[in-house]
């Protein structure tokens, strides 16, 4: 399995994306029964019901004081909107019947950093102890209108059981669409999900060389992170190094790792080199002007992937020289790991590595503070990670949905209880040090399901991962159950329907500036759509293949025979101001007319995408 997409062994994650699930059932079908416990995901923690209810209308107010409620307020102002349920003032001072009030407690100490008190009864209020926690206590709120106005009576004093409860996306090689992203983060949040670990590639000014498609650029990054600060929702940066460095130095061979025969691995960084830990350490340094978690992970997994130390003698020299006639090769990794380490303590962030390059041939130990996301089973145990003090983030396989391949088994780990003590390989006795646990959305096989596809497979997995992760791993009996409950709440305020076609199916001409062509429009199941001209079906092919796809800019589109299964026959229509452009499911690139009248797929700031003006062919 391989943790970045290039050379995964079999069964890895996929990409993900969530959401487009069940549709929320209606209000009247989830009337709470006096006394009975709201319906909520992740579900409440204990509830003590009361005499009447609350009655949710427009003329409520939302009533904040301090600068951190009126955040949490304007938020819920947006969402309450968003989700239809009115335009809400935010107002100072006291409240009166009907309203919601926003209270940030800093001396309610018992709720910790993101749990909070609701209380409903002629008012509704949410208390946190900090900003986070009545901004969750606020996501309880939207859940409970999503399935009607009137809301029970009662108290709730709601803390999560792990600090960390997350997403992670592979967003490297196969483009992931922003607004694919954003939806993510709302969805997230309206689970009480708070970190999104990213591995992707910005488009780099300091090493243009490195800018070949997969990128984005700094302002769509700035924007998905004033989202995520908004929501709660923390995105920690990835850029995996010393393997799967491909992506960056793939057109710098002085930094690639070179074999005993002189061949060079364009995926390995040579650790040996101080200019290959400046040349990374200068990525963290760009990065940093548009992320602001306090945490970066460098990945550190499958260095020797297919291959072995023996081959590089230099770096058992390398290590020899730095550590002692008694190191190992595997000493060198680590040092390289460490050195990162304490670059990102100067800059005031903590490090997050995978596990799998922690072998135990090593005699110099990583160093603490590094927090070990655990995803596969190796020689060196989760319990021996603990007994050496590391942190321990639960990454496991079992939680895993590849593209086009393993998807987690979501009601098999439901009935099972399963709780983020459950490791690959072992199961901790207790969850001290364990810090929570993420699913993982990876791309081995780029072409084996669209975005829309994976938001639908991955939709289960984030909400059974919200309510193992914040309390009760088995609130109901049974799985179907816990699907009823998902239901019920339905999605964050703000989701975007993504698989909305704006065409009708058809017969239409297509003309851009420079190219016209005739084709029968058809809505596939998933939300895009295939285009077939009288000579096939368009689709991207040609060029060098990643993850069986073509990712190359430049490579031609061109009339194919039509086949349903195939998802590189499949396009969005998006909107621009004066027509449409045609954007492939896949690689997310734009249709441009070459020079020459050709179709090509290039990134939009490559190449200026055709404008497409459609007209039915009656």
């Amino acid at each position: 399995m391989s943790r970045c997409p290039r050379r995964r062994l079999p069964g890895v994650l996929v990409t993900l994306l969530l959401l487009a699930a069940p549709a929320p059932v209606s209000a009247a079908a989830h009337t709470v029964a006096p006394g009975a416990v709201p319906v909520t995901v992740p579900a409440l923690t204990n509830w003590t019901p009361g005499e009447g209810s609350y009655q949710y209308s427009g003329a409520a107010r939302l009533v904040a004081d301090s600068a951190p409620e009126r955040r949490v307020a304007d938020t819920l102002a947006d969402d309450l909107r968003d989700a239809g349920h009115g335009d809400l003032p935010v107002v100072s001072g006291g409240a009166r019947d009907g309203d919601i009030v926003i209270d940030v407690a800093p001396g309610r100490a018992e709720l910790g950093q993101e749990g909070y008190e609701l209380r409903a009864d002629a008012r509704l209020s949410v208390t946190g102890a900090t900003e986070s926690g009545a901004f969750h206590g606020t996501r309880t709120l939207l859940q409970l209108l999503a399935q009607g106005d009137r809301i029970p009576a009662g108290r709730t004093v709601d803390v999560p059981r792990y600090a960390e409860r997350g997403v992670g996306v592979c967003a490297c090689y196969i483009h992931i669409s922003t607004p694919w992203l954003e939806n993510l983060v709302r969805d997230m949040a309206y689970h009480k999900l708070n970190q999104l670990l990213l591995e992707l590639k910005v488009k780099s000014d300091s090493h243009p060389e490195a800018n070949t498609w997969g990128y984005y650029t700094k302002d769509e990054i700035r924007r998905l992170v004033a989202l995520g600060d908004k929501y709660h929702v923390e995105i920690v940066p990835e850029i995996n190094s010393p393997g799967h460095m491909d992506p960056w130095i793939e057109n710098r061979p002085d930094l690639q790792l070179t074999d005993s025969a002189g061949n060079k691995q364009p995926n390995r960084l040579d650790i040996t080199q101080p200019a290959a830990f400046a040349h990374y350490t200068s990525l963290i340094d760009e990065y940093a002007q548009v992320f602001t978690s306090g945490s970066w992970h460098m990945g550190a997994d499958e260095y020797m992937l297919g291959s072995d130390f023996a081959r590089y003698p230099q770096i058992l020299r390398y290590a020899r020289e730095k550590f002692g006639a008694n190191a190992t090769p595997q000493d060198a990794f680590i040092d390289f790991v460490n050195r990162v380490r304490t670059y990102l303590a100067g800059k005031g962030k903590e490090l997050r590595i995978w596990n799998d390059g922690l072998t135990g041939a090593n005699t110099v130990p990583v160093a603490q503070g590094t927090t070990v996301e655990h995803w596969l089973d190796v020689a060196v145990k989760p319990s021996r990670l603990r007994a050496q003090g590391y942190s321990l983030m639960n990454a496991a396989y079992a939680l895993y949905l590849v593209r086009g391949g393993f998807h987690s088994d979501t009601r098999s780990l439901y009935d099972q209880s399963w709780d983020p003590r459950a490791f690959e390989g072992e199961k901790l006795a207790s969850s001290q040090g364990v810090t929570g646990a993420k699913i993982s959305l990876w791309p081995d096989n780029g072409r084996g399901e669209t975005e829309n596809e994976v938001a639908v497979a991955a939709d289960p997995a984030l909400r059974h991962l919200a309510q193992a992760t914040w309390g009760d791993p088995r609130p109901d009996a049974t799985y179907a159950g816990f699907t009823a409950r998902a239901a019920a709440v339905g999605h964050g305020p703000g989701r975007r329907d993504l698989t909305r076609v704006p065409v009708a199916d058809g017969t239409y001409t297509l003309r851009s500036d420079a190219v016209s062509l005739v084709a029968d429009v058809r809505r596939t199941p998933d939300g895009y759509v295939t285009l077939r001209t009288p000579d096939g079906c368009l689709e991207v092919r040609g060029g060098r293949l990643t993850l069986n796809t073509p990712l190359q800019p430049g490579t031609a589109i061109t009339a194919q025979g039509c086949d349903t299964a195939n998802t590189l026959q499949r396009w969005e229509l998006e909107r621009s101001a004066d027509g449409f452009r045609l954007v492939n499911a896949i690689t997310r690139m734009t249709v441009a007319v070459t020079g020459d009248g050709r179709l090509a797929q290039y990134p939009p700031d490559q190449h200026p995408p055709a404008v497409w003006h459609l007209a039915i062919v009656r």
